[in-house]
This record gives structure tokens, sequence and C-alpha cells, in this order.
């Protein structure tokens, strides 16, 4: 099995292996959890009532379907920028330029949100800050961070990811301990009743509990993230199953519990779709300062999300150009061993989201975010697509198996792209999506424009060199 394991490593090209085990598990973890559970939740709540914990703990099943399709993938061959590479060599180059382009896009709008959201924040200690500022102070101070050694944004990351997980912990653990105990108001107005006393399960009928799924897909963003942190990882053999094999364990305890916890404590007709649950939750136990705790936590959980896609999209322009399908200075490593010129380009991109808060600063976090769900159903589908092609190579002898394998693989696969298909439908019903559909034909105009303009003359160009490397 480590055999195996080792010769694919070898082809990953100057990427330091600087990641630790704790690094990986708590990126996994960190991708599980951020603002969408953390502030969407509310507005989640209010649509589908006791109800929303059943979507999430059904989309968790799939989730952790696609990311043991994709952990699979990665034992088979760790790469930077995953999803490229394998939409490259499964579907054909056209595949990987829309993947990794897409994907880069979809990291570039979720990073310019995510800085929104952080001026936003820091409003609540210093509301005579601009937010465009706050945003821009951010941005490159997280560029420096990417642009240091990748264990110096694995340390960021593990610290961002902790704050996250103990604050969950503490409502998980808390709440449980007042409602046992009988402790104040909440503890004694708490009880699992709540859960169908207020009007039912679902208090607003079966279609609005449908309509949350397009709002917990977008909460799950991020999970595949342990995807892009492969090259990197110190002993992919053994950090990527573990990772992998905990999702179940963060779902039911991160999203199913805390959700069950907060149902419990008190009834759903008293969460606002405009706050934060977990702050209400808070301040109603009585912890002090309920407000400016759950405040650092969301902020902090921005900026992790912002310094994700960062990770990300260096090593995805890395991996592009590596194969032709971006500029060749994308693929340049610093002496750090990082993807400086990828990190950089990204960065600047995502000033984009600075002007848009310095525009219309009240309407940045909703024009930006628009088509965030449609990137991630995409890549989702493309990883499951992926897998099935992978299988049937390795059943007529064409791929090499790998160490870590998928059970009932094909259904599974199926059962996840019906799924990601019917949450695609969803958003037709949903006037606040219904844009990230509508910009369908002009992504597709500029991705395969972009592949027949430029794409195939770089892979050319990667072709000539490498043959002239070997005839060399």
């Amino acid at each position: 099995m480590s055999g195996e394991v080792e010769t694919t490593v070898i082809t990953q090209e100057d990427l330091k292996q600087g990641l630790t085990q704790r690094h990986v598990m708590m990126i996994a973890i960190g991708g599980a959890i951020g603002v969408g559970l953390f502030l969407g939740a509310g507005k989640a709540i209010q649509q589908a009532g006791p109800a929303l914990i059943a979507v999430y703990a059904i989309t968790g099943v799939f989730i952790f379907i696609i990311m043991r399709a994709l952990g699979e993938l990665l034992l088979y061959k760790p790469v930077s920028g995953s999803f490229a590479e394998y939409a490259r060599e499964f579907f054909g180059p056209l595949y990987g330029f829309i993947t990794g382009w897409g994907y880069w896009v979809t990291w570039t709008v979720i990073g310019m949100a995510e800085l929104t959201a952080a001026g936003i924040y820091i409003h609540y200690w210093f509301p005579s800050i601009p937010q465009y500022l706050s945003a821009l102070v951010f941005l490159v101070l997280l560029v420096l961070l990417n642009l240091a050694a990748v264990g110096a944004f694995g340390e960021a990351e593990f610290w961002f990811a902790s704050i996250k997980v103990l604050t969950i912990l503490a409502l998980v653990i808390g709440g449980t301990v007042v409602m046992v105990f009988g402790v104040g108001k909440a503890g004694q107005e708490g009880t699992i009743v709540n859960l169908w006393d207020h009007g039912g399960v679902a208090p607003n009928g079966l279609f609005a509990v449908l309509l949350t799924f397009q709002i917990v897909v977008f909460a799950y963003q991020g999970v595949e993230l342990v995807g892009m942190t492969a090259a990197e990882t110190k002993n992919p053999g053994k950090v990527l199953p573990r990772a992998v094999n905990s999702i179940p364990a963060r779902i039911g305890v991160f999203y199913v519990g805390s959700l069950l916890v907060l149902l419990s404590l008190f009834p759903w007709t008293e969460f606002s779709k405009d706050t934060s649950p977990f702050v209400q939750a808070f301040a109603q136990i009585g912890v002090p300062a309920a407000g400016a705790l759950m405040n650092f936590v969301v902020l902090t959980a921005a900026l992790s999300s912002c310094s994700s896609g960062l990770y990300s999209n260096g090593r995805l322009l890395h991996r592009l150009s590596k194969d032709g399908l971006a500029p060749s200075k994308a693929g340049k490593i610093s002496g750090t061993g990082v993807p400086a010129v990828g990190v950089l380009a990204s960065g600047a991109v995502m000033l984009i989201g600075v002007g848009v808060n310095y525009v219309v600063p009240e309407k940045a976090f909703s024009y930006i975010t628009s088509v965030a769900t449609l990137g991630a159903i995409w890549s989702w589908g493309i990883i499951v697509a992926c897998h099935l092609v992978y299988r049937r190579r390795v059943a007529s002898g064409q791929a090499k198996p790998s160490p870590f394998r998928l059970p009932m693989a094909t259904a599974a696969c199926w059962a996840v792209l019906g799924f990601l298909a019917f949450v695609t439908v969803l958003l037709a019903f949903d006037e606040a999506n219904r844009v990230a559909l509508y910009s369908i034909p002009l992504w597709a105009l500029i991705f395969i424009g972009g592949y027949f303009g430029f794409g195939k003359r770089g892979m050319r160009r990667v072709e000539m060199e490498r043959t002239q490397q070997s005839v060399g």
C-alpha cells in the first residue's frame, strides 16, 4: 500500500510537503465549518423549522460520499490543483480548463464575499472604519500569510479552525448541560419537545424545506479543500484517509449536533433570519459579552475561508500552468516553496471585491455570492464523475487501484449526481439564487472561449518543451 502511494508522490513538482497531520485534520474540519453555518443557519431555520436538521444530515451523507470518492483519487495521484488534473486526465483538457478556472473563479468570489463579511464584522467594534478599508487590510495580511512557507498557512488555519470548533463544542456541551440540569430560563424551557411543538417539524411545508438544500450546500462548501493539500502533505497515505473518514463525526457534531441543541433549547420561532442563531443562543444562555464573542468567531471564520481560497487558488494556477492552461509564470515557486505568483494574482483579482465594497457596501455581499453554490455543485459533480471513469479504468487494467476505496462506488456516485442535479433545479425556484442559473451561458462562453483562445496553444507549448527536454 505505502509503495503505491509513494510512486505517485514522486510526480509532485516542486511544492514543499510542509503540512502535518494536525494541519490537514484542522483544514478538513475548518472547511466544513464556515460563515454559512454561523450566519446562514438563521435564515434556514426560519424557512424550514426543525426539519433543517434532517436537511443537514441528508446533505452530509452525500458530502461524505463525495469526499470518499475524492480520497480514493487523491491516493491514486495526490496532485496540486487535484480537481483540474483529474478532469483533464479522465475527460480531456477542455474539462480540465473549465474545472480549474471555474474553481478558481468560485474561490475568488467566495474570498471577496468573506472580505466583505470581515468588513461588516469590524463595524461591530469600529463603526467609523469604512468597510472597504477593513477588507483591503485583511486581504493584504492574508496574501502575506500565504506567501510564507506552507507550514505557516497550516498553522494559521489550525488556530482559525480551533476557534470555530471550540465555539460549537461549547454550545453543544453547554446547551446540553443547561437542559439536563435546568439551569436558568433557557434550561427550564429547553426541551426536545421544541422540535415538534411549535407548528410541527416542518411548519412551513415540505417545499420550504426542500428550498433550504441550496443554503445547506453553500454551508458545506469548502469541505473539498483537503484535496488541495495532497501535494504538500507529509505521509498522505496515512493522513488523508484519516481526514476523510473523520467527516461523518464532524458533520454529526458540528452541524447536526449544534442544530439539535439550538432547536431544543429554544423554539424555532425565536430565531431571526438577520441574526446568527449562535449569538442568540449564547446570549440567552447567559454567556457574558455573547455578541462580541460571536463577532470574533465569525470574523475568524471569514478570514479562515478567505485564506483557504488564496491557498487553493495559488495551487490551482500552479497546476494549470504546468498543463499549459495558465500563463507559465503562474507555475513559479518561491524560495519558501509556495506558488507565489499564483497567490499574488489571486489576491490582485480579489481587489475587485474591495472596489465593490467601496461603491456599494450595503449590497456587496449579495452581489458577490450569486454564483458560489453553483460553483460547489460543479466541483463536487466533476469529482464524482472522474471517480466513475477512474473505476472503469481500474476494472479494465488501464489505471492502478487506489489503496483507499469507496464502497458501492457506482451506485453511490450516481446517487450523488442525482442529488446535485436536484439541488441545481431548486435554484430556479429561489429568486435570490436564480441569477446563478442565468449566468451559466455566460460562464460557458468565457471558459470555452478561453480554452480555444489560449488554452490549446499553451498545451502545445508545454508538449513541445517536454519533448525537447526528453530529447536533450
